[in-house]
């Protein structure tokens, strides 16, 4: 019988409500597959006063932060506004909870308030794109990054929208098992699991606003010449700037070098290719501008954290494993009996 975990959720006014839907979600899904008592949630406010999501609905929580008894983790919902909401007694608790090493997460801008708590200290952490630059502002210290979810030892922080579900998605296949994590991911028709190294998309105009139409050019060609890469020195004349001007807009506002950001651009692209069509790897870099096959998965590797032929095969193996056709083409010799292991689930049905 595996043990119950008891996780928080701590709801601030104007928390939203999809990433707290979407963090929950899989908790319950994870029950009833399983036919098992995995976990259990609680809802938290400060003060144990109702309170209201963005969207408006009013949520009354079952505790205050004072009477909630033992957690294991909590999950701190950000969401609009989320720096009026801070306060010496939240501060106080969530130290508290650090120092009794409670695992401690946030979702949407509820990094902020764990910032502000000083329990983000000497660990990675991420947030909604829209609050990145005031949260950089003001934590000049911490180490932020752009990813979707970052889980740094027993810190667990994501950005909005749905993409709380893939980090719980990803607790979950940690605590139990990936058979389990890609029934729940089935059974919500989520195509996949988003890994936790992917980035956020933030939007070009959120980064430069609408003063830097020069830099927006630039990146547009670069995104429209993914197979046939253009000089920096091609670009820069394309749009009526030197190198060098090229060079600081882009450390300026994206904090990236040119080069860089066009390279990433051409690996997402063939990670892309690589998982949706039956290209051979040899044409995806191609494809992706590659001359070089060995700089193409040296780039891969680093980039991604695994070469691109283990990438697809991890990906034809879940496909296999899932019963979905492979794209013609491709082979995969590979045994599959012991892909997965099927659970004996409970009823089911959303």
């Amino acid at each position: 019988m595996n043990q119950t975990h008891r996780i928080g959720f701590l709801l601030v006014d104007n928390f939203t409500m999809i990433s707290l839907a979407s963090a929950i979600e899989p908790l319950r899904m994870a029950n009833q597959l399983s036919g098992q008592s995995l976990y259990e949630w609680v809802m938290l406010t400060e003060t144990g006063s109702p309170v209201r999501a963005s969207d408006h609905l009013l949520v009354t929580p079952d505790h205050s932060i004072q009477d909630c008894g033992h957690l294991d983790i909590m999950i701190l919902c950000g969401g609009v506004d989320v720096a009026r909401t801070r306060s010496r007694e939240l501060n106080k608790w969530l130290r508290k909870l650090a120092r009794h090493r409670v695992e401690l997460g946030a979702v949407c801008t509820g990094s902020y308030l764990l910032a502000d708590a000083g329990v983000l200290d000497g660990y990675r952490c991420t947030l909604h794109w829209e609050y990145m630059a005031a949260f950089s502002e003001a934590f000049p210290h911490l180490e932020t990054s752009s990813a979707l979810y970052c889980i740094d030892r027993d810190r667990l922080t994501s950005s909005g929208g749905t993409v709380p579900m893939d980090m719980m998605l990803h607790l979950i296949e940690k605590e139990h098992s990936s058979t389990l994590s890609t029934a729940i991911c089935d059974m919500f028709l989520c195509e996949r699991i988003r890994e936790e190294r992917e980035e956020q998309r933030v939007p070009l105009r959120h980064m430069v606003g609408t003063t830097q139409p020069r830099l927006a050019e630039v990146v547009a060609l670069m995104e429209a010449n993914l197979e046939d890469p253009i000089s920096l020195d091609e670009l820069a004349c394309y749009v009526g700037l030197s190198r060098r001007q090229v060079e600081r807009l882009f450390q300026q506002y994206v904090k990236c070098s040119p080069s860089r950001y066009y390279l990433n651009l051409r690996l997402k692209r063939a990670r892309q290719l690589l998982r949706q069509t039956s290209y051979s790897i040899i044409d995806v870099a191609a494809a992706c501008g590659f001359v070089s096959n060995s700089h193409f998965s040296k780039s891969y590797r680093e980039y991604f954290g695994v070469p691109a032929r283990d990438d697809r095969i991890g990906c034809l193996v879940s496909q296999a494993a899932d019963n979905v056709p492979v794209m013609p083409g491709l082979t995969l010799n590979i045994q599959l009996e012991s892909a997965r292991k099927e659970p004996t689930f409970g009823s089911v049905g959303l």
